[in-house]
C-alpha cells in the first residue's frame, strides 16, 4: 500500500514555524498538534529562521519578501539569457552582413 506524501503551503509552513520560534511551542509539541512530521517541522523552523537572518533558500520561501526576492532572482535570470541571446542574434547578423559586404 502506498501512502500519499501530503504538500502543505507556504503559508502553513510560516504559520508552523511560528509556533516554535515566536510563540514557545517546542517542536515535538507543535508537530503534534499540527498533525506533520517534526523533521519537517525542524525544516520549516530552520528554513524561517535563515530567511529571518536574510538568507534566501534554495526551496520556496516562506516569507512573503524571500518569495519576492525569488521571483525577482528568476526573472533576472530569464532577461540575462534573453539579453545573451539577443546579442548572439545581433552578432549574427552583423557578421551576415559583413560577408555580403565584401
Amino acid at each position: 500500500m502506498t501512502r500519499k506524501r501530503r504538500s502543505f503551503t507556504p503559508e502553513f509552513k510560516q504559520e508552523a514555524a511560528c509556533l516554535v520560534l515566536d510563540q514557545g511551542y517546542s517542536v515535538a509539541e507543535a508537530s503534534r498538534s499540527l498533525n506533520v512530521g517534526e523533521n519537517a517541522l525542524r525544516r520549516w523552523v530552520k528554513q524561517l529562521s535563515e530567511e529571518r537572518g536574510g538568507v534566501t533558500p534554495q526551496s520556496k520561501a516562506l516569507t512573503p519578501e524571500q518569495q519576492r526576492i525569488q521571483e525577482l532572482e528568476a526573472r533576472c535570470e530569464r532577461l540575462e539569457r534573453e539579453k545573451s541571446i539577443l546579442k548572439k542574434a545581433t552578432a549574427l547578423l552583423m557578421s551576415d552582413e559583413m560577408n555580403r559586404t565584401r
